[in-house]
């Protein structure tokens, strides 16, 4: 049996702290993965991992074997991609997470030209605009917009979106257009928070190199980009979002952009990974497509 499958089998297993969800991302069955860690741990004469009903973690000597595993297998898909000139031999599996906006709009209508370019990779993509945990729920990155405090994960800053200012027109209708600070005394906000109950921030806006918060009424509050748009579109009130993702709808006047002169900090844009997972290549080849993509949209 490839020892370095074996390894790479216990590394993904310590990672997840379960065989089932190991077994989903290297799309193996369950009793596979049993039986490599099973063949590891009878090579190595030692006991890597402790079995629980409830969880699988790394002994003193499998922590010990994580570590030491995770440099070889990098050093590994460094070797294998030395000399390989073609491409479309990159196999395996990779998932990733993304906002519901970012998926819909600009990654997956790109998408075929990276599977063109590696036919033999299998994606699973989730999109979601919550905070995931990527060792946990096996994500090898995750694209996200705007600050990223979770000191547990690397993050690579790909660029910043521009914000707009935007209504839809029945809104406008309603409620008149602001032209300045003040009126929004007299306009709604659709109101987004990543985790609902939290407060908002209102209307943010920059002012010389200071960042303000204007408090607004609102009816609608959303933690969701999908639900953020259809709210925006509906008339529900004015948003604040990065251009990228209103364009088409700015374009053909189902929404207005309003007060362009406080527009709120451009918005970082970041691709996570776990800092103690390992990274294949073909996760790495993949990162640099998306970093291509985003960056082609600023």
């Amino acid at each position: 049996m490839n020892k370095l499958e074996l390894l790479r089998t216990f590394v993904r297993v310590s990672e997840l702290s379960s065989f089932t969800l190991a077994g989903e991302s290297l799309g193996l069955p369950r009793s596979t993965v049993s039986e490599q860690v099973q063949a590891l741990e009878a090579l190595l004469g030692t006991r890597l991992l402790q079995r629980t009903t409830r969880k699988v973690q790394a002994t003193q000597d499998g922590l010990v074997l994580y570590e030491r595993s995770k440099d070889l297998l990098s050093h590994m898909d460094e070797i294998e991609g030395l000399f390989r000139q073609d491409e479309a031999s990159l196999t395996g599996r990779i998932r990733v997470d993304m906002p519901n906006i970012l998926a819909r709009r600009l990654i997956m209508p790109r998408l075929p030209e990276f599977m063109d370019r590696h036919p033999n990779l299998q994606m699973e993509i989730s999109s979601t605009d919550r905070r995931v945990d990527l060792l946990s729920e096996g994500f090898d990155c995750v694209l996200r917009i705007g600050a990223q405090p979770d000191q547990s994960v690397v993050a690579r800053h790909l660029g910043d979106f521009p914000m707009v200012n935007c209504a839809s027109p029945a809104y406008l209708q309603r409620y008149g257009v602001p032209q300045t600070i003040e009126d929004l005394a007299q306009h709604r906000l659709v109101h987004y928070v990543g985790v609902l109950g939290s407060r908002s921030e209102g209307f943010v806006y920059e002012e010389g190199d200071e960042v303000r918060r204007v408090a607004m009424a609102g009816s609608v509050t959303v933690n969701s980009t999908d639900a953020y748009e259809a709210a925006c579109l509906g008339g529900f009130g004015l948003t604040q979002v990065p251009r990228t993702g209103m364009q088409p709808h700015l374009e053909n006047g189902e929404l207005v952009t309003v007060l362009p002169q406080h527009t709120a900090p451009p918005m970082a844009i970041s691709l996570l990974y776990a800092r103690q997972r390992h990274l294949p290549l073909r996760v790495r080849v993949f990162m640099d497509w998306l970093g291509e993509v985003v960056r082609s949209t600023l």
